[in-house]
């Protein structure tokens, strides 16, 4: 169970720190969310806060969607989103969560998303195979090689580094830490690289 917030990837940058170090960052606009609803153990069986995050024009909602919006007493919203917060406070059903009620400077943060799409590729792509000789007249280059021989085992093991589908794929990056947060401009700096293009939806959780 942690905090969090959602928020859209803008792209990367660097500061520099009062020592004069360069520090890659990663600008995210963090919220501002809207607490859908609460869910309790007793009524769904867990308990979580539905986050929606951007607003949505009510000519683009569906009746039934609409329907659900105006029985939590909220405005239509783009992205929906369940989350286990640690504290409750913050996360009462109709409340505004803004990135500085959640995050501050210094602290240590998990980030998740979706992850470039890449389409189909070889093992020396997307396992990072040496492949074979370039020279001397080897056939053997960006193959896999052998997979299973014919005498023993007789068969392909689970789990065999292939050729296939890169990225496209939800992935977290642990422990990132929160570098700066910027009040008034929904703006979360994150030192290093998360997941996904840029427009991209995130998660960002807090560690500890």
């Amino acid at each position: 169970m942690s905090d969090g917030i959602l928020g859209r990837k803008l792209g990367m940058t660097q500061i520099f720190a009062e020592d004069g170090s360069c520090i890659p960052v990663t600008v995210i606009k963090a919220g501002p969310c809207v607490v859908v609803r609460e869910k309790s153990v007793a009524r769904d069986g867990y308990s979580a806060v539905q986050l929606g995050f951007e607003p949505l024009p009510r000519k683009r909602v569906n009746k039934a969607a609409a329907g659900y919006f105006k029985k939590h007493k909220v405005e239509p919203l783009r992205v929906l989103r369940e989350i286990r917060p640690a504290s409750s406070d913050i996360y009462k059903p109709g409340k505004k969560v803004t990135v500085e009620q959640v995050f501050q400077a210094g602290d240590t943060v998990s980030v998740s998303g979706v992850s470039k799409g890449k389409g189909f590729a070889g093992v020396v792509k997307r396992w990072n195979f040496g492949g074979g000789p370039a020279s001397h007249g080897a056939h053997f280059h960006r193959a896999p090689g052998s997979i299973g021989g014919a005498a023993w085992p007789s068969r392909v093991f689970k789990g065999q580094k292939l050729p296939g589908q890169l990225g496209n794929k939800r992935v977290t990056v642990p422990r990132l830490q929160v570098v700066d947060v910027q009040k008034g401009k929904d703006l979360l700096l994150v030192k290093g690289p998360v997941p996904g293009s840029r427009g991209g939806l995130v998660l960002i959780s807090k560690v500890g």
